[in-house]
């Protein structure tokens, strides 16, 4: 059994929105070409940040390829002829922030509350890594909590069995870089699991689920 811990006065309760960036944009004219070396440099350093030099070269091997995976930073072309470098340097950084060796581990979620998680930024968010376990938000909690698969997949189900009408539910998955942020669930009334990135609800690789009735 999980404790519960009582809600945070209103004034110091966690938003669902990241905090707003009042910095004004940076735009100069940019004279350099598009691609060559600046562009493989810039490749080179997300793929030693994220997985290291030897894994990003075994995950770029197969990205875009017949045996391999669709890049997940857009809509590469499937042509019947396919180089080795199927990618661009985009996708080079979708990959490899995909593929990252960063992990969010149940000691992250017990040092960071909602409240610190909302004031950061999602780049911020997204940076941390992948998470390790599935991890759920108690009513009343003020920090995400480990949970096994056992009893995500219990509490899923025992919520969508219990809505009043299917059109209660919401749900959403993915494995795509674009679209694949996270941030902190603050709804005190819906039990919400935050699930592992290792493809529960989603037919990709590196997929997050997440399902809400109320």
């Amino acid at each position: 059994m999980s404790r519960e811990t009582p809600p945070e006065p209103a004034a110091l309760a966690p938003s669902a929105r990241p905090p707003l960036d009042a910095r004004a944009p940076t735009v100069a004219p940019y004279t350099g070409p598009a691609a060559g070396r600046g562009a493989l440099v810039s490749s080179l350093k997300e793929v030693a940040a994220h997985t290291g030099l030897f894994g990003g070269a075994q995950l770029l091997a197969r990205v875009n390829q017949r045996d391999g995976f669709d890049c997940p930073g857009c809509a590469w072309p499937d042509p019947d002829h396919r180089s080795a470098f199927e990618f661009c340097e985009n996708g080079v950084k979708a990959v490899a922030a995909e593929g990252t060796t960063r992990r969010v581990t149940a000691e992250f979620f017990a040092e960071h509350s909602l409240r610190d998680l909302s004031a950061k930024s999602d780049h911020w968010l997204e940076a941390q890594g992948r998470l390790t376990r599935p991890m759920w938000l108690p009513p009343g909690a003020t920090r995400y909590e480990p949970i096994s698969w056992e009893g995500a997949f219990a509490r899923l189900a025992g919520a969508l069995k219990g809505a009043a009408h299917p059109d209660r539910c919401a749900f959403y998955t993915s494995g795509r870089t674009s679209s694949g942020a996270w941030a902190p669930t603050t709804s005190p009334t819906a039990p919400t699991c935050a699930m592992s990135r290792v493809g529960a609800g989603s037919p990709r690789r590196s997929g997050r689920a997440r399902a809400r009735c109320s």
